[in-house]
């Protein structure tokens, strides 16, 4: 049973800036987007304004968007491969701040979901921490129409072999079996928001 309170991520892609104005102005700190583009659109100058706002980039981040990414992203969610990886470290060398991060684990094996594999999981991370990357924990992504507990406990597995402490793990749908499991990052965005176009 988790005895920490997880932060919630309000996940406002696609969503504009005014739906988002009232939940900034009370306070709320962690908020996520799909793309970088639309992050740059959208938070420069928000950012800017309430600087204790951080943001997360949920989405599949391509290699050629790192840059950007790192001028506007405070955590990232996505990492899955070892380009990725070493561009992340390449680019973070330019900025006084490092992103914090998760390795994606894809949970479920599914081809058509992003993420690494659990069994290539270990090595992955000791890449990543030879580049000197800032590596909070793991995400995941449960199969649809599975129960979500057996892949949450298994990221929580996953973490203490690697002795990480951090997961984000939990979206509207399973958010409350998530934050039973410990997940310390829940990302959400319909249940806040209402549903997307």
């Amino acid at each position: 049973m988790n005895n920490k309170i997880p932060s919630i991520i309000a996940v406002s892609k696609t969503f504009p800036i005014s739906n988002i104005l009232p939940l900034i102005e009370h306070g709320h700190v962690h908020f996520g987007e799909n793309k970088v583009q639309e992050a740059l659109e959208k938070w420069v100058d928000i950012k800017s304004n309430y600087n204790k706002i951080k943001l997360h980039m949920l989405g599949k981040l391509q290699t050629n968007k790192v840059k950007f990414a790192l001028s506007i992203f405070d955590f990232i969610h996505s990492l899955d491969n070892e380009k990725l990886a070493q561009k992340i470290a390449s680019e973070q060398k330019k900025y006084e701040k490092k992103p914090k991060i998760f390795i994606q684990v894809n949970i479920g094996e599914e081809t058509q979901k992003s993420g690494i594999h659990k069994d290539k999981l270990k090595d992955f991370f000791l890449f990543c921490k030879d580049l000197e990357l800032d590596i909070q924990g793991l995400m995941c992504i449960p199969p649809m129409k599975s129960d979500p507990v057996p892949f949450f406990e298994k990221i929580n597995s996953l973490n203490k072999e690697l002795s990480l402490n951090q997961s984000s793990m939990g979206m509207s749908a399973d958010y409350v079996k998530a934050a039973k499991n410990s997940s310390t990052f829940l990302r959400i965005g319909s249940k806040i928001f209402g549903e997307r176009n």
